[in-house]
């Protein structure tokens, strides 16, 4: 079987390393002046998460009562330390900027993400092996001003059975001591679902989406930035690879988010601190608060390291079904929705959770032109962490760790 897309993209994109694995984009952090070199980049990431193993009774190897059966499909074999692998990610990425004329830049980015391994159909059971290969393309143009900037974009991403256009444009506009800029942004995703299980099944997804942000220099060594953002969906959210998944046609979210960057530059440190707040809340009822936290230390001759973390946590959705007693009983027969019910879903990821990431970036300036990186992370996460308290206590913890790649040459 296959994936869609809202499996392979919630992988990679979501709760899941929130946004660690994210690859470089044609959202270039050049600011607001046209960038004096062209760039290009290339970036390598390998993903894979596991999940924890249980025994018929239901008890998995640290001991919580969990739904995972042993008679689930599992993608490999299992581990010593009591997971199984499950989902895995090759993903090659190649960005590319120039500048031209003096007030102009031109930039694309391409990617290619390979998925494989075995995703669960209900809860963190009845594992099913799943292959899948996106491709995507951004292309991005913007126009620099005196005071601000100007840029649209369009991206375009094709799998097996979900296809993705999308249009945006943003601006920005500065005060004129350079201070203060306010950012305005709208864009628009138009996406094609056609699960191959499903074959009679020909489904879209429309999202609009809206973004205001401020950006302020509080002092040399201070600049913090608040963004707010909105988007409404309609169309198909359900996943058609999950067992008793109907989930509503409309889907509305808020997003704030404050960051703080602080530049040590009187005790000899010469070090950076990257502070980050997001809250996120849609009409599934999924209430989440994400904190970043990341210190970049330059050391000696080009070489910095990075250590970061980033804790998690969201309440379930309105209609997440936790795992009944028949199925705590016998993992291989899902639970049941309640009669009449018109939206459920047994999905883990819309659950009640928390988690917890570790991470270390390691990177070289080799020249005026080349710049290597690589940079790992670890991730956990537990239905008892979260903050809400409501989690399900049932479901398997879940673990993920990354490497990120990277190489860059300017010209």
């Amino acid at each position: 079987m296959k994936s869609v897309s809202t499996t392979t993209s919630t992988v990679i994109g979501t709760a899941l390393l929130t946004a660690a694995l994210a690859l470089p984009s044609v959202e270039f952090a050049y600011g607001d002046a046209v960038p004096e070199r062209g760039v290009v980049s290339f970036k390598y990431l390998n993903y894979q998460d596991s999940q924890g193993i249980v025994t018929q009774s239901g008890s998995n190897a640290n001991g919580v009562n969990t739904v995972s059966g042993a008679s689930s499909v599992a993608a490999s074999s299992s581990s010593s330390s009591g997971y199984q692998n499950r989902i895995g990610v090759d993903a090659y990425t190649m960005m590319a900027v120039v500048p031209v004329a003096g007030k102009w830049s031109v930039g694309t980015t391409y990617t290619s993400d390979s998925v494989s391994g075995a995703s669960p159909a209900y809860h963190s059971s009845g594992l099913t092996t799943m292959k899948d290969l996106r491709r995507a393309v951004d292309v991005q143009l913007t126009r620099y001003f005196s005071r601000g900037t100007l840029s649209a974009s369009t991206s375009y991403s094709t799998e097996s059975d979900y296809v993705s256009r999308g249009l945006s444009v943003k601006g920005s506009l500065s005060t004129e001591d350079k201070n203060t800029t306010v950012t305005l942004g709208g864009s628009f995703n138009n996406d094609s679902i056609n699960p191959e299980n499903q074959p009679n099944l020909d489904e879209t997804k429309q999202v609009a989406a809206g973004l205001v942000g401020l950006t302020r220099v509080l002092t040399p060594v201070d600049i913090v930035q608040l963004n707010f953002a909105y988007s409404n969906g309609k169309g198909y959210y359900s996943d058609p690879y999950k067992l008793y998944d109907s989930r509503p046609r409309e889907r509305n979210s808020v997003t704030a988010l404050a960051r703080w960057n602080h530049h040590f530059d009187d005790n000899g440190t010469d070090g950076t601190v990257h502070l980050s707040y997001r809250y996120y809340s849609d009409t599934f009822g999924i209430r989440a608060h994400t904190f970043d936290a990341e210190y970049v230390q330059p050391v000696f001759k080009g070489w910095s390291v990075s250590p970061l973390v980033r804790l998690y946590t969201q309440n379930e959705a309105d209609f997440y079904l936790a795992v009944g007693a028949a199925e705590l009983a016998d993992p291989t027969k899902p639970t049941p929705p309640p009669a009449g019910a018109v939206y459920y879903s047994e999905d883990q990821r819309l659950s009640a959770f928390g988690a917890a990431t570790l991470g270390l970036k390691v990177s070289k300036q080799i020249n005026k032109d080349w710049l290597v990186d690589a940079k790992y992370e670890q991730y956990e996460q537990r239905a008892q962490w979260s903050l809400s308290g409501g989690g399900d206590k049932r479901l398997t913890p879940l673990k993920a760790r990354s490497i990120q790649l990277g190489v860059s040459r300017e010209f």
